[in-house]
């Protein structure tokens, strides 16, 4: 009998580029995939026109400026850090996207010279928590019934990260 290697699907790439205002909409209905109350565009709007809050929108390379595969929205005060928010379209997840959007988060946190970088976390939410866990996270609080659900409320893990 003849054996044909599997050949492996070629990983896909993705560009990141600074989250806009314009962008709004779109991370809108990407929010909504993941979140029981999503955040409306207007929501998105009124934050990315603060001068504390950031952000990194992830799009597939090739694929022009059309729906984003994920983002990450964080705000800096002082010296103190937040991610405000991430998200990953499912059918996007396990391309090392996730990772790709916290690094740029850090990346720019260390040119401003933050200090700290906060996050809250399902406490479900395993595949999130591994990951903040491999960019040095810790755990530092607890949230009870913090995220509401169809089905209820979970907590939410308080984890804190130093960066220098």
């Amino acid at each position: 009998m003849m054996r044909i290697p599997f050949l492996k699907p070629r990983g896909r790439d993705y560009f990141l580029e600074p989250l806009a205002q314009s962008d709004s909409p779109a991370v809108s209905r990407l929010h909504q995939e993941d979140f029981h109350r999503p955040w409306t565009d207007g929501e998105f709007a009124s934050l990315l026109a603060q001068d504390t809050v950031f952000g990194f929108v992830a799009r597939e390379t090739g694929r022009g400026h059309e729906a984003p595969a994920g983002f990450v929205l964080a705000r800096l005060a002082a010296d103190e850090a937040e991610i405000l928010t991430v998200a990953v379209a499912r059918s996007h997840r396990r391309q090392g996207l996730g990772w790709k959007l916290m690094d740029a988060v850090l990346r720019e946190l260390h040119r401003q010279r933050a200090e700290a970088l906060f996050l809250e976390v399902d406490e479900t939410n395993a595949p999130a928590i591994a990951l903040y866990r491999r960019f040095g996270f810790s755990e530092v609080g607890k949230r009870p019934n913090y995220y509401q659900s169809a089905t209820g409320a979970s907590g939410a893990l308080v984890m804190r990260r130093d960066l220098r």
